[in-house]
């Protein structure tokens, strides 16, 4: 059974000051959410953690604990879709989902344009604009995750249930499947 982290367990490479780094955005986010007390909670690491694989090194969790927010362009409109961080997602299962005809990567300009958050650092709410939210149901097979708080650089965890509806999220299955 794999190992569950807490927001309690001390990261050694965090630092782990109250409000320690969360993008502003995503900190107001929090408050009006009534989240403030999960800003002392968020972990800032000293050097860039974009992908998923340098976040759980970085945490000290399984990959799968990781919470990608990753922004696709569904005919043109920007999707969110929340994946653990050990799975890809299968665009045609997104596009049959959402009923699109095509379904790519967005741009980094149109990720920025959309959420208000580069690549790397995108949280899975907290957003500049409101766009459609795909969760990937593999989020559930773990008590905690963890997400960006708005920065390459800092995380917060979140049980997947309450992520999931503060995200405003569908829940679905659009991971690739393995052989």
């Amino acid at each position: 059974m794999p190992s569950t982290p807490t927001a309690s367990v001390p990261c050694m490479t965090t630092t782990d000051a109250p409000d320690s780094g969360a993008h502003p955005l995503f900190a107001a986010a929090l408050d009006t959410l009534g989240l403030g007390e999960l800003r002392a909670e968020i972990r800032r690491f000293p050097d860039a953690t974009r992908t998923a694989a340098e976040a759980a090194a970085a945490i000290g969790c399984e990959l799968s604990q990781i919470c990608k927010s990753l922004i696709f362009a569904a005919d043109g409109v920007p999707v969110l879709v929340l994946m653990d961080g050990a799975s890809r997602v299968d665009v045609d299962r997104v596009r049959q989902e959402l009923g699109a005809g095509k379904v790519t990567r967005a741009k980094a300009d149109v990720v920025r344009e959309t959420t208000g958050y580069a690549i790397g650092g995108v949280p899975p709410f907290g957003h500049r604009t409101r766009t459609r939210v795909l969760a990937d149901r593999s989020l559930l097979d773990h008590a905690v995750v963890w997400a960006a708080a708005g920065t390459p650089y800092t995380v917060f965890p979140m049980e997947p249930k309450t992520l999931i509806a503060h995200a405003g999220a569908t829940l679905v299955d659009v991971r690739e499947q393995t052989a």
